[in-house]
């Protein structure tokens, strides 16, 4: 089976950090970042964010980096306010550049 890399149309499973510029994680997948940035959770289940490629489940900047990723590949992208939450309206998030650090764990072609 040849290494395929996600597509649109694609179910992508994907590990994530995400981190304000400095270093500050705010969200992340991964127990082990979480009990690290003093994030945990024991509410929370830990694993994959599961995306749609092309169904904007996700901010579009997250989105696109995921495209021509493989399996096992990881992937550090830093968003614009204009690719994560955009430069207005009430999400907390608004105006922030973000950073992600990405672990695609698998890929279900469509």
């Amino acid at each position: 089976m040849s290494e395929q890399s996600a597509q649109n149309g694609d179910t992508v499973s994907v590990h994530y950090v995400g981190k304000f510029p400095g270093g500050k994680v705010f969200d992340t997948s991964m127990k082990s970042e979480a009990e690290k940035a003093g994030l945990f959770s024991p509410a929370r289940d830990y694993k994959p964010l599961v995306v749609v490629l092309g169904a904007h489940q996700v901010i579009s900047g997250f989105e696109e980096a995921l495209i021509g990723m493989k399996v096992n590949e990881t992937k550090e992208v830093t968003l614009p306010p204009e690719k994560a939450y955009g430069k207005a309206g009430r999400h907390p998030m608004v105006g922030k550049t973000l950073q992600f650090k990405l672990l695609v764990t698998n890929i279900k072609k469509r």
